[in-house]
């Protein structure tokens, strides 16, 4: 089956160039030219893959994306904006944003970020699956839910799930920035680096109820995952 995917933007022309593109290479695109059409069709339809403008009408990408999260935690978010300041970046991936093209952009980039995220969705499964203890959590792999029994359920991304798992599997050992990054994000750059201690703080957080899990930073090479085996 065709990847189906949400492209929401206002700039017509862009719009209409970006839908043409991504059809060539069999993609089924939903278009939207505003955020709250955009939302009404979260509700009803099942996406691979939602691509947002920032700068949209009746509700912005920002918002839209906190309002996506609300209804749906596993499907990727991919941002498309003119903002370019580290802030703005970041404030995108702290709501649950996965990943940032700033505009102009290349086809050919989008294509491949594309590419990376329905590989990690559907296809990537580089480490084993199924239910894993982590401490006193219970990470759920397959259905990306955090347990802790008796007191908590929390639903993962796709992304917060591989990264965990990842670092779960590497338990004690230092794991490189640039190993986490290959694995997860399918290269290595600076601004995926910031994108990584993003993902490394919402770690942190889901796990706070056990003190003996920490994730520390090993400066210079990487992270350490400590944990109890």
């Amino acid at each position: 089956m065709k990847a189906h995917l949400l492209y929401v933007e206002d700039d017509a022309d862009l719009s209409f160039v970006t839908r043409d593109n991504l059809e060539l290479h069999d993609y089924k695109i939903t278009c939207c030219d505003n955020g709250k059409s955009a939302l009404d069709l979260i509700q009803t339809a099942a996406f691979d893959l939602c691509i947002l403008d920032v700068m949209l009408p009746e509700i912005d990408g920002f918002t839209l994306a906190t309002e996506i999260r609300k209804i749906n935690q596993q499907v990727p978010i991919l941002f498309l904006t003119a903002k370019s300041l580290p802030e703005d970046r970041l404030h995108g991936l702290r709501i649950g944003g996965d990943d940032y093209l700033t505009k102009p952009f290349s086809m050919e980039e989008l294509l491949l970020k594309i590419d990376i995220f329905l590989k990690r969705r559907h296809l990537a499964d580089p480490l084993p699956s199924g239910v894993n203890s982590i401490g006193r959590y219970v990470l759920d792999y397959s259905n990306l839910l955090l347990h802790l029994p008796g007191a908590s359920e929390r639903r993962l991304t796709q992304k917060e799930a591989d990264l965990l798992r990842l670092l779960s599997e590497k338990r004690n050992l230092v794991v490189r920035r640039s190993a986490i990054l290959e694995a997860i994000w399918g290269e290595d750059d600076y601004f995926l680096g910031r994108s990584l201690d993003v993902f490394i703080s919402r770690l942190r957080k889901y796990l706070k109820e056990d003190p003996d899990i920490r994730i520390e930073n090993v400066h210079g090479i990487g992270f350490q995952f400590m944990c109890p085996e």
